[in-house]
């Protein structure tokens, strides 16, 4: 009986642990601060210098027919 209720015991600890995290990132809104400072910039820095081809240089009549796609 009493390795179940130290197993129980240690259960429930855990538990208050991860409820205890949880509870700190919803009140302090620790994501959403992640999100905004950490995230959101290194994201901006990738796409933003990301290669892509200039699709205004291409001249009008190479462009695909859209129509000739829907006729089955």
């Amino acid at each position: 009986m009493k390795t179940i209720g130290k197993i129980l015991f240690k259960i429930l600890g855990i538990a208050a642990l991860i409820y205890g995290i949880l509870f700190a990132v919803f009140y302090w809104d620790l994501d959403g601060k992640f999100l905004y400072y950490i995230w959101e910039p290194m994201m901006i820095k990738r796409f933003d210098n990301m290669e892509r081809k200039d699709a205004t240089a291409m001249p009008y009549s190479m462009k695909e027919n859209v129509e000739a796609n829907f006729e089955a």
